[in-house]
């Protein structure tokens, strides 16, 4: 009995590793013929572009965020009873535009108080001032003595003092009432209301009546490598202006284009980093604040540059590099390469190719040194890789009619019949 299970196991066991063998050596058709052309000498198809010179723009991108350049919370600057809002939420308005009112029947009381007082010391004072010249007019006829002048005097003068403070309360009183109607103190645009009419509002409330935010210009904050900063600080200490783009999250859209403005003064250690601030005017409000934006930084236009599709590019063990096409033979050479700037499609090279070579694009996967190629168009390459079109519709054409053809026959049979 145990050597049978033992058996049994075994015959598991060697059913499974013919599965593994199996499907590990299993080949594409795709990959068998290419290995077959490889081994065969036969030339691989591929499709090569040519190096060409051009101009590619600099460009660094890093993750930002908007931030508003200014932002205030709207706070009530007197106690009493909101009576009135006039804003919407989500509103454009103007500094200086009226956003709410406060009853002001209390501070104008004050005020009318604060004036009454000033008008009876200035009363006061205006006699004070009359005694005095008379006083003067005694003493130069030696018909008084000037310990009383001079006792009037000083009268006078603590009236002037008096009523200068009530000036003073006067326009404290009048600054009090002005504060009833709360008006906006920047451009901008209003966020949520926090308080509703009706309620008693202070000046110590912290939360205020609204929050405006400043969204022309806006600001977007942004970290680059250090590497990357000695090519923007030379620009920027020789009075140009770098152009900086916005684009969405997906990287896609554009959304707004403006300046740098400036530079942080230390790298941040923890990320080797250096942030950036950069303006934008937003005319058309399509940024926000607090929004993740991906920031374009246009450093520099390099002229007369060796360029090559970034698809050309191989990456291994011997590093970055390129299949060259020798135009003689028809076979491809390896080279290594040393890069510059890249956009999405196009890529500089720094040192190993020049203008007129022709590079690899397609097909590199199944080259090697040496390798024999037929350079073909992406659209031959392309319709060769999904096979003879219809060939499978064609196949089940013939089958149709050969099915067909049965019927047909034992028909004609019957007749002869």
């Amino acid at each position: 009995m145990k050597k049978k299970v033992l058996w049994i196991v075994i015959g598991v066991l060697s059913l499974a590793a013919a599965s593994a063998f199996y499907f590990t050596r299993r080949e594409t058709p795709e990959t068998a013929a290419g290995r077959r052309g490889m081994d065969s000498g036969r030339p691989v198809p591929v499709v090569a572009a040519t190096v060409q010179r051009g101009d590619i723009e600099v460009i660094v991108t890093a993750l930002g965020t908007v931030t508003a350049r200014n932002t205030a919370t709207v706070k009530a600057r007197v106690d009493g009873l909101l009576q009135r809002i006039t804003f919407h939420e989500g509103q454009l308005v103007k500094a200086g535009d009226l956003l709410a009112e406060i009853d002001p029947r209390p501070l104008q009381a004050l005020l009318d108080q604060a004036h009454g007082q000033l008008l009876r010391d200035q009363a006061l004072l205006g006699i004070a001032q009359i005694d005095l010249e008379r006083y003067r007019s005694l003493l130069a006829k030696d018909s008084i003595a000037r310990q009383q002048v001079e006792a009037q005097e000083a009268l006078v003068k603590q009236y002037q003092g008096t009523v200068q403070i009530d000036k003073g309360n006067v326009d404290n009183a009048r600054l009090q009432l002005d504060f009833t109607r709360i008006t906006a103190p920047l451009s901008g645009r209003l966020g949520l209301r926090q308080v509703d009419a009706g309620n008693i509002v202070r000046a110590t409330d912290t939360n205020g009546l609204v929050v405006i935010t400043q969204t022309q210009p806006l600001m977007a904050v942004f970290s680059i490598p250090a590497d990357s900063l000695g090519a923007v600080v030379k620009h920027v200490q020789a009075g140009e202006s770098l152009q900086v783009e916005a684009w969405n999250r997906e990287g896609k859209q554009r959304l707004a284009t403006g300046n740098l403005r400036s530079l942080d003064n230390q790298i941040d250690i923890t990320t080797g980093t250096v942030k950036l601030k950069a303006e934008f005017a937003n005319a058309n409000n399509s940024l926000f604040p607090n929004q993740f934006v991906n920031i374009r930084l246009r450093v520099e236009t390099r002229r007369g540059a060796t360029l090559i599709p970034v698809a050309a590019v191989q990456r291994g063990t011997v590093g970055t590099f390129v299949y060259v096409v020798n135009p003689e033979d028809k076979t491809v050479n390896m080279r290594t390469l040393t890069l510059g700037p890249n956009t999405a499609e196009i890529v500089a090279v720094e040192k190993g190719l020049e203008p007129g070579e022709h590079v690899v694009v397609d097909g590199a996967d199944k080259l090697r040194q040496g390798s024999k190629v037929e350079i073909a168009s992406a659209e031959a390459r392309q319709a060769g890789r999904k096979g003879p079109p219809n060939a499978e519709a064609d196949g089940e054409k013939r089958g149709e009619r050969q099915k067909g053809s049965a019927p047909a026959a034992a028909r004609a049979g019957k007749n002869r019949e």
